[in-house]
């Protein structure tokens, strides 16, 4: 089985940066779809970007139902995160 190490003692600097910069505010941990990005810190940074274009670049929808729409998609794809 492959294994990503999504450890955050162990990210280097840039990465440890970018863990922080996209961490839960709420609870400080990096959600695991972000976390496996860890051997490849430009394709966080990317991940990153698109979500934030896509959760806040809508004006006529309020965040919560963004967040609704993600979370249905999610359930209809059967993702585990």
């Amino acid at each position: 089985m492959a294994w990503i190490n999504t450890d955050p003692e162990d990210a280097s600097a840039e990465l440890a940066v970018l863990y922080k910069e996209v961490a839960d505010p709420a609870n400080g941990k990096v959600d695991h779809i972000m976390a496996i990005h860890s051997l490849h810190p430009a394709g966080l940074r990317s991940h990153f970007d698109l979500y934030r274009a896509v959760m806040a670049g809508t004006a006529n929808l309020r965040k919560v139902e963004r967040e609704m729409i993600a979370l249905i998609v999610s359930q209809a794809n059967e993702c585990h995160y």
